[in-house]
């Protein structure tokens, strides 16, 4: 239980308090706030800019200076100031700075001691993070919906460049994940520590910025961005630098004309050098370069003469035109990937009117299925499964005649009435992660399955995606046991329509001596009905069962 919200003034700072849950409507919004930092009436000499980027060269005059950040009202009403941790505030995500382990020593002061400890075991499932990227993961006992972790980059005045973007690549991944988790609003504290040395000033203009760029192309998915500061010093820092990047009306985008470093980044907010500007455009045509070909093969050494002799007609022959293209700009790929993603869902789906489900949907990427796994799996550690563990569905087995660890999976065991699909899936995942990592084999026993509900198949495309190609590239063979003509035809549909790799490896068997011959009995627990199945629909054929053991034998 959350303890009560705290009363709080509309400045933004939180009273005696300051542990109580503060709600997103208790904090005042940038657009709201009467913070006025009167530029007017600093020093003249002093220099509040970067103070490793050059100055914009116009202090004295800012007429015919086109404003790199004009006045957006509905992006400024998306920006909150607040003094006090970001997991006090009940938002939907909040940041957490730390270091490439995910160490509970490194992350935010407090943070995981507000959180608890199921937040710690959930870090160490994650198998780290890199600079710049973001992970995500349960909030916990926090008023938080999901806490996001990124890792910021260590600093040295020599490779500036490179730790401002990665700073700026932060702040970028962890707006990414807050779309990609369909979450909408998030607490960021300031993203550097004292142990790696990042200047306070210069990283909050790569901060405030990289939001900037972010929320112009993607606003209309997020609906706040709560910037907290736990210090005087960063507070002050940030109500100077917010009206550059945030102006609220014209007085306030003047001075960030006369205000502003020059260079505040690329589209994206991140920094850029004009030796590292390369643009690689496509072969001239023949008719362009054909002048141009006596003078170039004056240059050409006696090995090269025959290549050069051949016109770019033949070279075009040989090149893709896309790779010598520009790559899109990752925020415009992204949002194609989910535009694509919403129109798939919303589109009609003749699969889904025929009762297989959705068949539909872009494919994922191999990257995309790795963070969609890793996601499953670390969730799945950290909720308790037992009463899905308790429907005997999924369980181990033992071995199969090459040395293969086995899995068993009872197809009447499926009860849709009781069963949660989404519980079940993480069951799925956290049991099959230890088998996956090397060549395994399912058994599946259909014994009397037809009686109940089945998942449809695009229940089954989904569970596959979640499992990863590993999953897929391991796998040796389903035994599928007591196969009906449904069966087969739906794994029919799923050769066609989900992976045809993994369900071309199906072993249809009749009879329970058949698949002795792949798995020995002894590695295998079988159920009762499953021995009365085989009784029933074999007619006991050259079969006796040991009532007590449960052994079957061939008749002599």
């Amino acid at each position: 239980m959350h303890r009560p919200v705290a009363t709080t003034t509309r400045g933004g700072v939180p009273t005696d308090s300051g542990d109580s849950v503060v709600t997103l409507d208790q904090v005042p919004r940038w657009i709201d706030s009467d913070i006025r930092y009167l530029y007017e009436n600093e020093d003249p000499n002093s220099d509040h800019a970067d103070p490793l980027s050059s100055a914009s060269g116009s202090e004295g005059n800012a007429n015919g200076i086109v404003s790199k950040f004009p006045v957006d009202h509905e992006i400024n009403s998306k920006i909150y100031l607040w003094r006090g941790d970001p997991w006090n505030l009940e938002v939907d995500a909040v940041a957490n700075s730390t270091n490439e382990n995910l160490d509970e020593v490194h992350s935010s002061p407090g943070l995981h001691g507000a959180a608890g400890p199921g937040l710690a075991e959930e870090c160490a499932t994650l198998g780290g993070c890199r600079t710049g990227m973001a992970k995500v993961t349960n909030a916990y006992d926090l008023p938080a919906r999901r806490v996001i972790h990124t890792v910021g980059p260590k600093y040295a005045v020599k490779y500036h460049t490179a730790a401002e973007n990665a700073l700026s690549h932060c702040y970028r991944s962890c707006l990414e994940l807050l779309i990609e988790s369909g979450l909408q609003s998030i607490a960021m504290g300031c993203i550097y520590t004292e142990a790696k040395n990042y200047p306070r000033e210069p990283a909050a203009h790569v901060a405030i910025r990289t939001v900037r760029r972010f929320l112009e192309k993607q606003k209309d998915k997020i609906e706040a961005v709560v910037f907290c500061t736990t210090t005087s010093s960063d507070t002050e820092i940030y109500k100077r630098l917010l009206p550059l990047y945030f102006p609220r009306d014209n007085h306030e985008e003047e001075i960030a004309r006369l205000k502003l470093p020059a260079d505040v980044g690329d589209e994206n907010g991140e920094t850029t050098t004009a030796e590292r500007k390369i643009r690689i455009k496509p072969l001239p045509n023949s008719k362009s370069s054909s002048p141009r070909t006596p003078q170039a093969s004056v240059d050409l050494s006696v090995s090269n003469v025959g290549l050069s002799r051949r016109s770019s007609s033949y070279l075009d022959a040989f090149l893709d035109p896309a790779f010598m293209s520009l790559i899109k700009d990752p925020d415009q790929r992204r949002r194609e990937q989910w535009e694509k993603t919403a129109e798939a869902q919303n589109s009609w789906n003749c699969f889904k009117m025929l009762g297989y489900g959705d068949l539909g949907g872009p494919p994922l990427s191999a990257a995309e299925e790795y963070s969609l796994h890793s996601r499953y799996l670390a969730k799945a550690n950290s909720l308790n499964l037992s009463e899905i563990a308790e429907m005997k569905i999924v369980y181990r087995g033992g071995i199969d005649s090459e040395g293969r660890p086995v899995m068993v999976v009872v197809g009447a065991h499926i009860l849709l009435r009781c069963l949660d699909l989404e519980r079940f899936i993480l069951y799925v995942v956290k049991e099959f992660e230890p088998l996956i990592q090397k060549p395994y084999s399912i058994v599946y026993f259909h014994s009397a399955a037809s009686l109940q509900m089945q998942p449809d198949l695009g229940w089954m495309k989904r569970l596959q995606q979640i499992l990863g190609r590993k999953h897929q590239r391991n796998l040796h063979a389903i035994y599928v046991l007591h196969p009906t003509f449904g069966l087969k035809s739906a794994i029919f549909a799923m050769q066609l329509f989900v992976d045809s790799a993994v369900w071309k490896k199906v072993v249809y068997l009749d009879r329970l001596l058949q698949l002795f011959r792949y798995v020995p009995r002894e590695q295998l627990t079988i159920p009762d009905f499953v021995f009365q199945h085989d009784l029933e629909v074999n007619g006991g054929k050259g079969l006796i069962v040991d009532p007590r053991t449960k052994y079957v034998y061939q008749r002599p």
